[in-house]
C-alpha cells in the first residue's frame, strides 16, 4: 500500500499540493513534516486525526475533538465536531474524485522507478481538469 499527501481547496474543490509517493506503513503526521508544505498567509487547516500534533507555523488548525472516556462532548463540542466535519468533507470528496481513476484505488503491481508518483499526478490533473470543466 501506498500514499499520498494531498492539499485541496475548499473553494476551488482542486487538489493544490501532491505530495510524492510514500509506504504505506509510514505516518500521515510524518509524511506531513517531511514534506513541509508552505501555506499562504492567514489559512486555516482542517485536519482528520492522523495529522494530531501536526500545527504549521502561521496557521490556524481545526481538528474534531475526540469524546472523553465515560463521557459526552458537550453541545458547543458538537456544534463544532460538525462544522469541521461539513468542511471536511469537500476534502474527502476531492480525494473521491481522485480516486475515480482505479489504477489509484486498487493494488499497484507496477515496478518502475517513480511510476507510481506519475500515476497519482495524472489522477489529480484528470480530477482538476473535470472540475474545471464543470465550472465552465
Amino acid at each position: 500500500m501506498i500514499k499520498n499527501l494531498i492539499l485541496g481547496g475548499l473553494h476551488t474543490r482542486k487538489v493544490n499540493y501532491l505530495s510524492q509517493t510514500y509506504e504505506g506503513k509510514r505516518h500521515d503526521k510524518k509524511i506531513a513534516d517531511e514534506e513541509s508544505p508552505t501555506y499562504p498567509d492567514d489559512i486555516d487547516v482542517y485536519k482528520d486525526t492522523g495529522f494530531q500534533g501536526y500545527e504549521p507555523e502561521g496557521v490556524k488548525t481545526f481538528q474534531p475533538q475526540k469524546k472523553p472516556k465515560g463521557k459526552e462532548l458537550t453541545p458547543e463540542q458538537k456544534e463544532q465536531n460538525s462544522l469541521i466535519s461539513s468542511i471536511r468533507i469537500v476534502i474527502e470528496h476531492i480525494i473521491a474524485g481522485i480516486k475515480r481513476c482505479r489504477i489509484v484505488k486498487d493494488l499497484f503491481r507496477n515496478t518502475k522507478e517513480k511510476y507510481d508518483d506519475l500515476v497519482m499526478e495524472i489522477a489529480c490533473a484528470l480530477h482538476n481538469f473535470r472540475v474545471d470543466c464543470r465550472q465552465s
